[in-house]
């Protein structure tokens, strides 16, 4: 096996991966191509990359002496959780001279504390299974995504994870009270403590919630959890335009208060590719309608409630004209179904062929022109593509996705993708949003994020990665 690596002798290849098996244990150094290989492709199989090995430690000790070792032998890491990532940010690159770390062995929770409301888990912890051991405290992690079988807590942090309950809860940064972290050095911050209120100098938690691996390798976390729901009820409410999707988040923010933990928004095209693609799902409609609404409560008061406030809220947008037709739940069955139609979208659009995905946020009360404005541009310079548009409305989130017109080359809409990001991406910026709003940048998005980002924005994030990653051995080649 032929090993390209920087200035690195394969004899000093050897030594590493030797004190590699010294650390974590030989059967937890992967060096073999078929055992790799499920950790340098990236969730939608469109990048494959290179590495000496995957190294899987079993505790944050075993972290922090890889990362010596990576220092010792200039070896560079790229830390990597369920590896559900959107922008290639937790594969390799192709020059086959880094570590894949997988954290996947770091999976225990290490505390449930009811009183103070938290949570102590490893980064390798799978969402699902965090959701559950909180659930059996008769508490509620609201952190959920569309990958929670599968992503992890580490990964989560990572990125500054979204999900469906933003609105309420905000996104994961806001729900992490403290974090362990292994520096670029191979040091450990023991920063797991519970607390809401800590100013006692600059927020090194902060600092490394969102910078995707590469200033240090988050190993743990302190996360919040909440007191369960008496009740949680879903509604399905068709519309007319995204401007009256934003009345109606007006007017039920104003009427529920925190209840109102989801508000998501789907074009038609959405549900009629998950109708098409899902044939088992149920489209709950006699007639389609250009937009529609998923909201849900929840209450902590009884379900009789928490009824009565979403059937008030329905009746006043049904009176106002806000809203031309709505379905309500009135089981967890059901609401499960409405869900499944939101949740399938992603999968619908993969069956129904490639496409060109965005993940921008932009501020709420310019969602709709935005929405306006941009698919005009599309139209005008690549007549017929199809904008498949959902996302979390309730806080500025889109996933405002491309398909090729029906019956266009895909290959030749694919060649386009450059030229389909810029007029989506710089009508992102003219209406003062973000390129990336949850997925992070990886290095998908590494040289765009030059074009929107000032230059000041820049130069503060490269003395950051300077100061804390010298060597840049932490995640080369992401973010910046």
């Amino acid at each position: 096996m032929t090993i390209s690596i920087d200035a690195t002798h394969l004899a000093d290849v050897t030594d590493f991966l030797q004190g590699c098996e010294k650390v974590v244990g030989s059967p937890n150094v992967l060096t073999n191509a078929a055992d790799k290989s499920a950790f340098l492709t990236d969730q939608r199989q469109r990048f494959t990359g290179a590495a000496i090995a995957v190294v899987k430690p079993g505790n944050t000790a075993e972290v922090a002496a890889i990362v010596k070792l990576c220092n010792q032998f200039k070896v560079p890491l790229v830390p990597q959780g369920g590896n559900t990532g959107l922008v290639l940010g937790s594969v390799p690159d192709s020059r086959g001279n880094a570590i894949v770390l997988s954290l996947a062995r770091l999976n225990q929770v290490r505390a449930i504390d009811p009183i103070n409301h938290t949570i102590t888990v490893e980064a390798g912890c799978i969402l699902q299974n965090v959701q559950e051991a909180a659930f059996a405290a008769d508490r509620l992690l609201p952190l959920s995504l569309a990958a929670e079988g599968s992503c992890t807590i580490g990964g989560n942090l990572a990125t500054n994870a979204g999900g469906t309950a933003v609105l309420r809860y905000g996104n994961t940064r806001e729900l992490c009270l403290g974090l362990e972290v292994v520096t670029a050095q191979g040091d450990i911050m023991h920063g797991l403590r519970g607390l809401r209120k800590d100013n006692t100098g600059y927020d090194l938690r902060d600092l490394f919630i969102g910078a995707e691996g590469t200033l240090g390798i988050i190993t743990a976390a302190v996360m919040k959890i909440f007191p369960l729901p008496k009740a949680q009820l879903t509604a399905l409410v068709a519309l007319q335009t995204p401007d009256q999707a934003l009345q109606l988040l007006t007017l039920a923010q104003g009427r529920c208060g925190a209840a109102l933990t989801g508000f998501e928004l789907m074009s038609d095209l959405c549900l009629q590719l998950v109708a098409k693609h899902m044939p088992q799902l149920t489209f709950p409609f006699s007639a389609h309608y250009p937009y529609y609404v998923l909201m849900e409560i929840s209450d902590s008061e009884s379900e009789a409630h928490a009824s009565n406030l979403l059937e008030a809220v329905l009746a006043m947008a049904l009176e106002e004209d806000i809203c031309q037709d709505a379905v309500l739940a009135t089981s967890s069955a059901q609401s499960k179904t409405l869900w499944q139609l939101r949740e399938s979208i992603s999968s619908a659009q993969a069956k129904e062929g490639k496409n060109i995905k965005h993940d921008v946020s932009i501020p709420i009360s310019r969602i709709a022109e935005f929405i306006s404005v941009t698919d005009g541009l599309l139209q005008q310079q690549f007549p017929g593509c199809r904008n498949v548009t959902f996302g979390h409305l309730g806080d500025g989130n889109l996933h405002y996705n491309v398909s090729p017109a029906i019956g266009a080359s895909v290959e030749a809409f694919l060649d386009q993708q450059t030229a389909i990001n810029l007029v989506v991406h710089d009508s992102v910026h003219a209406f003062g949003g973000s390129i990336s709003a949850e997925h992070g940048i990886g290095s998908l998005k590494r040289e765009e994020l030059l074009r929107y980002k000032s230059a000041v924005e820049m130069q503060l994030m490269r003395t950051i990665k300077q100061a804390l990653d010298p060597l840049n051995l932490m995640n080369p080649g992401k973010v910046i």
